[in-house]
């Protein structure tokens, strides 16, 4: 069994659209060039897949077909507005120092954005469109938590092709590939040093993290945001793992790189979470939608009445006579009459 000496890096992380409409015959973009990003792609990706998931989780609770639409388009924007706003806040020595260009904080196509920003971005955008669409938060939340895990194992192959956020340095036959001309390669190494591809262990830690909490749903009948909590829980603890063994730059607080705290926290919130709705919510969830707002399937509308106007009436033969009814008085039998 051949055992690899390493994993190489992508040779190229984007490819011009342009140019490759051109090879197969179509150039109505003239000389425009459309650089297309395999990290963005990666993103677009796991958000689809998350989509998908998190609609059929929601279907399977009785919710309506396609509702996820109706909250992902607040959840999404709000989402990457967040992972930006939490990224530039905790690298503030790569956007704010003098003769800086203050327009970059906003150039997110440059890379830079951050799990623990779209949580909280995306929870809002979240909270809007549930309350807009009727669907009980906790019950979006509870679908949406394995499907997270999947978006973010996707949108972590963006990491690779970008050749980003790898570990330490290594000697693991796994060890990843770093070319020494890499902006974030470390100062002081010899060139060929391999590093710990974090990519490759939070996609599998992501992976795994599906299955526990399909389990433990199924296994505990979990809801009312508890698989959500579990999400936390499995998320942080990986990531804070992860993120000690990172050599991209941080800040630090308190000799703790911001993103670990940001685990501890999931972590902390989880199970709070857990803890406040089992007290408050021990049984199962009535509906998917609060009351007042549930969506009625269509097979369990009424099809027809059967009711009939005067005119409708008119010209038909006039029912039988029921047995109730009077009948003639010649078919009535005399009273008194003799044998």
């Amino acid at each position: 069994m051949f055992v690899p000496l390493s994993i190489p890096s992508p040779d190229v992380s984007s490819f011009d659209l342009t140019q490759w409409l051109s090879s197969i015959g179509l150039t109505f973009f003239g000389q425009w060039n459309l650089p297309i990003r395999f990290y963005a792609l990666c993103l677009i990706a796991g958000i689809i897949l998350a989509t998908w998931i998190t609609s059929r989780r929601l279907t399977r609770r009785g919710a309506e077909p396609g509702v996820v639409l109706d909250i992902i388009i607040w959840a999404v924007p709000l989402g990457f507005v967040g992972a930006r706003v939490f990224h530039v806040l905790t690298h503030p020595g790569d956007y704010f120092y003098d003769g800086a260009n203050l327009w970059e904080v906003f150039a997110i196509w440059n890379g830079g954005i951050a799990v623990f920003g779209s949580l909280i971005g995306g929870a809002v955008g979240a909270f809007i469109g549930c309350r807009l669409s009727g669907i009980r938060f906790w019950t979006f939340a509870d679908a949406l938590a394995p499907a997270m895990l999947v978006a973010q194992a996707v949108g972590r192959l963006g990491n690779y092709f970008n050749t980003e956020l790898f570990g330490q340095p290594t000697t693991l036959p796994w060890g990843l590939e770093v070319p020494s001309d890499n902006p974030a390669f470390p100062t002081g190494l010899a060139d060929g040093t391999l590093f710990q591809p974090t990519f490759l262990y939070e996609i599998i830690w992501n992976l795994a993290g599906v299955a526990v909490l399909l389990w433990l749903e199924r296994r505990f009948r979990l809801q009312w945001g508890k698989v959500f909590g579990f999400y936390l829980i499995w998320y942080g603890i990986g990531r804070s793992w992860f993120e000690t063994i990172r050599v991209d730059p941080s800040e630090i607080f308190l000799g703790v790189r911001t993103n670990v705290w940001g685990a501890w926290a999931a972590i902390l919130a989880g199970i709070i979470l857990i803890l406040v709705q089992s007290r408050r919510h021990p049984g199962v969830e009535p509906s998917p939608y609060r009351p007042g707002a549930e969506w009625v399937p269509p097979s369990a509308e009424v099809e027809s009445t059967d009711t009939y106007s005067d005119d409708e009436l008119e010209g038909e033969e006039a029912p039988e006579a029921t047995e109730n009814e009077a009948v003639e008085p010649s078919a009535k039998s005399e009273v008194g009459a003799k044998p």
